[in-house]
Order: C-alpha cells, then structure tokens, then sequence
C-alpha cells in the first residue's frame, strides 16, 4: 500500500484552501506495462509479482475492515525502492458494511453487485445487496486477464457472451495461440483468475484463499524487458567483458576499476560483482544507494561504448542480487 508522508493544506488553490496528501514518488504504472506490452501480454513472473503484491495488499486492506473500490491497472504502481507493487488511490474506499459512496470502481473493471447496485442508484432505489471486499477481487482477476492477454477487456465483460459464460471466454483467452505465454502451463494462473471472476460474490475467493494458489509456488524468471521497465537500485551491465579479459587477473582488475569510476558518476556505488563464471558470466552488477541513482545511471550507460562494444544496461531484483542468485540467461 502506498506510504503517506503527511497531510498540508493548500492556502493558495484557485478555488480556495484546499487538503493535500503527500504521498511516496512511485514508479510505472500496471496500465503503462500493458502499453509496453504491445498486446502482447506480460511475463508470467511480472504476472505473478503483480498479483501477490496486489494480494497481500488486499489481505492487510480486507482484514482491517476496508474495500479499496477502484482497483485498476493505473491505480497498480511499481515501487523501485521497495521492489514491489503497490495499490494508490483510496478516494472510492470505504468500510465494509459502511458504505457512503453509492457509485464504486471503473468501468471495465466493476464487479457485478457493484453495476448493479450503481444502475439501481440512477434510479433512486436502494439494492438489497451490499457490496463487500468481494468487488476487490474481481476487479483484480479482469487487471490479471489483461496483463496475460495483453488486451483491454472492458467492452468483453459488458457482452452478453460473458454475463453468460465467463469461464468458456477465460478458456478462450488462455488457449489462444496469439498469447506469448501460451507455451508455458498456465491453468494455475487460470484458474486464479477464475476464483476472483464468480458472478455469485460469496463463491468469489478471498484474498488470502487466492494467496495460496499452486500458481504462486511456480519459479518464474524475468524477461529482460522486465528488467528493463521495473526499476531497482541494482544495475546489470551487458556486453561489456569478453571471456578474455576475465582469464586475464590484470585486465579484469583494470576494467572493473574502471566501470566502477564510470559508474560512481550517477551515485555512490554500494557494491559491485562481475561473476567470472556460470550464473552471470561476464555480467556486471551494480548496486547503488537508492534507485533514483540507478536509474539516472541506466539511461546513460544504455548504449554507451565500452572497449569498442555498445552497452546493455537494465535493471536486477534487489532480492534476487542480495541472495547471489544470478539468472544466467534472460528471455
């Protein structure tokens, strides 16, 4: 959940004094992934990441009594300094079993007692169902069907199609062979998705049942356009040492002296590893002090020249660098 630094009142808004939050700065939106993805879809670890972010969001959300009410793609922010997802804009929130707010979450993504309850408000009459943290979750299973199909879905689950047989279309999606992850077992995921997408929402799964789906024991590694689109404040430099000058003790003592002289221009360098074998021959990895330095450092080393080759800077999970797990190969 996004952090909340303090709360200051505006004396100089156009339409008068006015409150303001401020909040931690977050990075790329879930909505701007999807834009990247270009239709595509995203990876299954950027899938999995998301969603168990999202879920333990929901879990700690849920069981303090609140509903978030607008769970969307662009209400989904990376965290680089956290490395991890986070859940911003609680302006639809409310209390479960105290809900003031009659018109709750985006269309596209509104669970059906929620359309309902919001039709039967445009008519003055008052729904006998009362929407619960249960709206959460299935705006949460349309944001994983878009980020696996890499489509918008809101003119599909407001056809007649769906409101029939949701399930057959999920089955749909999932055997389509334009979907890049179709090589790879998915019905974990699928069937995830299926248990928030219940039309009835006392089937629908809680938050903390859906945490412990099989989907989530799956070891998932990242593409490297993950790598390069989430950032953190460990950098991977590619195509920098030949196996050459990793044989050669007095070359790779100089080249590391300096790539770490270059890269302590964009800020003070934590640690620094350049692995001389398998996992992560040959890589560079750069840990920095925060990850606004490494970002400053990713968007100019990216195709800098380095003993006649042309960089390749992306980013590398804190975790994963910290544990001295070092994927080899990258999709």
């Amino acid at each position: 959940v996004v952090t909340l630094y303090g709360v200051f009142t505006n004396h100089y808004s156009a339409n008068g004094p006015s409150r303001c939050l401020l909040l931690e700065l977050l990075d790329i939106s879930v909505s701007e992934l999807l834009l990247h993805s270009s239709n595509q879809g995203c990876s299954m670890w950027m899938i999995q990441h998301c969603a168990r972010d999202v879920l333990e969001a929901l879990a700690f959300l849920h069981h303090k009594g609140y509903v978030h009410a607008d769970l969307k793609p662009r209400n989904i922010l990376w965290s680089a300094e956290e490395e991890c997802f986070k859940l911003i804009d609680f302006g639809l929130s409310f209390k479960e079993g105290n809900q003031d707010v009659k018109y709750i979450q985006t269309d596209g993504y509104r669970a059906p007692e929620a359309e309902l309850q919001n039709c039967l408000a445009q008519a003055g009459l008052q729904s006998e169902t009362e929407c619960t943290s249960a709206v959460d979750l299935w705006s949460l299973g349309i944001v994983l069907l878009e980020m696996f199909s890499g489509m918008k879905l809101k003119h599909t689950v407001q056809s007649q199609e769906w409101k029939t047989n949701s399930s057959a279309i999920i089955d749909r999606i999932f055997a389509s062979e334009g979907v890049v992850n179709s090589a790879i077992p998915t019905y974990h995921l699928r069937d995830l998705i299926k248990s928030m997408l219940h039309c009835d929402q006392g089937k629908r799964a809680c938050a903390e049942k859906a945490l412990c789906s099989p989907f989530f024991s799956i070891p998932f590694a990242p593409h490297i356009e993950d790598l390069v689109m989430l950032p953190t404040p460990v950098l991977r430099l590619l195509n920098v040492l030949s196996d050459a000058s990793l044989q050669c003790e007095e070359e790779y003592e100089d080249i590391l002296e300096d790539i770490r002289e270059e890269c302590q221009k964009y800020g003070p360098v934590v640690s620094l590893l350049i692995p001389k074998e398998n996992p992560g021959k040959g890589q560079v990895f750069v840990e920095y002090a925060n990850a606004g330095d490494s970002k400053a450092a990713q968007k100019m080393l990216t195709g800098k020249i380095f003993d006649g080759k042309f960089v390749v800077a992306t980013f590398y999970p804190l975790s994963a660098y910290k544990r001295g797990y070092l994927y080899q190969n990258l999709l």
